[in-house]
């Protein structure tokens, strides 16, 4: 069941995005050569508590940490380590949750590590534009899959990119994941109706070459098959009665 958000679930979180908001700048601040996904992790989950919140992802299903650290041809739920030491020509995807007050903002961003390649900033920025035209289309009385998904994969089919069908965005709440889900691809229905006060994640994640993937002997990082980098990024969007509102942004 796809659930409304009521003005005082929507305020809580507005302000747990924000927070979220908050680690991706400070994340972009810290992601360089010679720095630990460990130290990442510890200084995001360090910021997220001083907000009063909670990191969301840290033992949910048991993962360990507080961010999704992927790398290069890590697709999505890459463990925080202090052995994962970045390189220069990395690229790393973070994805944060934070829970305040019992509601949840998620969003994920790939950031460069020093300078990259013009292959890996096109991926970067087209896995990116993915991701505003899926919003674009997030609006009341839109069919969810015959626009959000329909764009997102517009895109990829423009740039030739691989899309990773087996993972994708959700609807969100008092739950990191929740009804419904949000193909990064048209699979052949309409979705359902947009209606204001839904609050849904999309999420493209594109691999330079196949979509396939599969997960590593930890459990919980996926991985592209052919070994090529992959970008992921993410907001939590709010329908309203007129445009998108993105709640993982820092509001006033």
């Amino acid at each position: 069941m796809i659930t409304k958000k009521s003005r005082h679930e929507i305020s809580l979180m507005k302000t747990a995005g924000s927070i979220v908001a908050e680690v991706h700048e400070l994340m972009k601040e810290l992601v360089k050569p010679g720095v630990s996904t460990l130290e990442l992790d510890e200084k995001a989950e360090k910021l997220i508590r001083e907000r009063k919140a909670i990191p969301a992802f840290k033992g949910y299903h048991g993962f360990p940490g507080s961010i999704c650290a992927s790398i290069n041809e890590q697709v999505v739920h890459g463990i925080p380590s202090g052995d994962v030491v970045l390189k220069e020509g990395d690229i790393i995807s973070v994805d944060v949750g934070a829970i305040y007050k019992g509601l949840v903002g998620d969003a994920a961003i790939t950031l460069p590590v020093g300078e990259i390649t013009d292959e890996l900033k096109e991926l970067l920025k087209g896995t990116e534009e993915a991701l505003y035209a899926g919003i674009e289309g997030l609006r009341a009385g839109n069919k969810l899959y015959d626009t959000v998904s329909a764009a997102v994969e517009d895109k990829a089919n423009e740039y030739g990119y691989g899309i990773v069908r087996n993972y994708g965005g959700h609807g969100i709440g008092r739950s990191m994941h929740e009804d419904p889900f949000v193909y990064n691809f048209r699979p052949g229905v309409p979705g359902p109706e947009l209606k204001p006060g839904m609050a849904i994640c999309i999420e493209p994640m594109f691999n330079l070459g196949t979509g396939s993937v599969h997960t590593e002997q930890d459990k919980w990082t996926v991985v592209t098959d052919d070994g090529k980098a992959s970008a992921h990024f993410e907001h939590t969007i709010l329908v309203t009665d007129s445009d998108p509102l993105i709640l993982t942004q820092i509001h006033a």
